[in-house]
């Protein structure tokens, strides 16, 4: 006994009814992936923007912190410009009484206009970190006040925004230095 099988298969409407689902099952499945990887490049920005402002705050600190640095005692002021966006330093390293403007006297900037931290040590402005969306210095007294005054400077506040301008990072410290006299 032989049996006979149908030979029906689809016909155009099924046909067009599968290709419309599957249609919108590739369409979510790509707007989910759409937005996965917008979601991961914003990620990755957000932590190489934090990795950024670390980095650029431990070097400033770092530094700040030997502002004044005098083993003569000859009298080197710590602080010589005491700016929003800009402060310049000076510290004797090689401990022989006269500051060598090319690598003793520092500078940390964000130019008008700019978006890079530069670290100026007399050889020209070199870029530190991109994407810096705002640094703000404050400079305070001995004892707290805030202060306009170079000479006064005993300590300073940074604060340091980095990153996207939709949402920046945003990391601030305070530097006291260590070698101010009186």
């Amino acid at each position: 006994m032989t049996t006979r099988r149908s030979a029906r298969g689809y016909c155009l409407p099924e046909l067009l009814v599968a290709l419309a689902l599957l249609g919108l099952v590739m369409a979510g499945a790509l707007s989910i992936l759409r937005a996965s990887l917008a979601m991961y490049r914003w990620g990755a920005a957000r932590v190489e923007a934090q990795q950024s402002a670390r980095v650029a705050l431990d070097r400033m600190v770092k530094e700040l912190r030997e502002a004044g640095y005098d083993p003569r005692a000859v009298g080197i002021a710590p602080v010589l410009v005491a700016e929003a966006t800009r402060v310049v330093f000076q510290r004797d390293l090689d401990g022989d009484g006269v500051i060598d403007p090319t690598s003793e006297r520092v500078a940390f900037l964000v130019r008008a206009g700019e978006s890079v931290l530069r670290r100026d040590a007399g050889g020209g402005a070199q870029p530190i970190i991109n994407d810096v969306r705002r640094l703000a210095l404050t400079y305070l007294d001995r004892v707290g006040r805030a202060t306009g005054d170079p000479a006064a400077v005993a300590s300073i506040g940074i604060e340091l925004a980095v990153g996207p301008v939709e949402s920046p990072v945003v990391m601030e410290t305070q530097v006291t230095l260590r070698n101010v006299t009186g």
